[in-house]
């Protein structure tokens, strides 16, 4: 008969070997950029991470590394962490837009190309404002945490093939978009 209390240790000691200070070192940046290109705002960004990584922490000893690898379920927490946040707060995408901060474009030599950039982005926000939400949440894993296609299905249970489609049509659609807005 196999001993339930060696059965029950067993997940906690694969978690203990893992190095959580590396984990912190090496994702961290990549949890900040998904956020940053979801909210668009650098400390309610930074508020989500802190708020992921606390979460990830306490939950240390439910990661299983026969499931996914340990950026697959740090991604599933900040996922979450955005929904509940979002959900309990009861704000909508639009509302998360960010506005130019005037210190920033005082303090530039060439004001106009500030602007101009700054418009840009601003479209830019719009545009992935106005994509339906696994398209923007594939765009943030993509490009603002700069996760592989291979970690993206692990993440989103989407093949690895079907992410690089949406992800090609997604920009495509961005590219027109923006195209279409500088042709005005």
């Amino acid at each position: 008969m196999k001993n339930p209390t060696k059965a029950l240790l067993a997940p906690r000691s694969m978690t203990e070997q893992i190095d959580w200070d590396s984990v912190y070192k090496s994702e961290l940046p990549r949890i900040y950029n998904f956020f940053l290109y979801k909210v668009g705002d650098r400390e309610f960004a930074q508020d989500l991470t802190a708020t992921t990584f606390e979460r990830a922490w306490k939950l240390r000893f439910r990661y299983q590394t026969k499931i996914a690898s340990i950026s697959t379920w740090l991604f599933g927490i900040a996922r979450n962490v955005l929904k509940e946040y979002l959900r309990n707060a009861k704000m909508t995408a639009q509302r998360l837009a960010t506005t130019p901060r005037c210190e920033e474009l005082l303090l530039s030599i060439d004001i106009e190309k500030d602007i101009q950039q700054q418009q840009e982005k601003e479209q830019l926000h719009k545009i992935l404002l106005e994509l339906p939400e696994r398209e923007q949440d594939l765009i943030a894993l993509k490009y603002g945490a700069g996760l592989t296609n291979r970690e993206i299905a692990k993440i989103t249970n989407l093949s690895e093939s079907n992410v690089g489609s949406i992800l090609y049509r997604t920009v495509d659609k961005i590219r027109t978009r923006l195209e279409e807005h500088h042709e005005r």
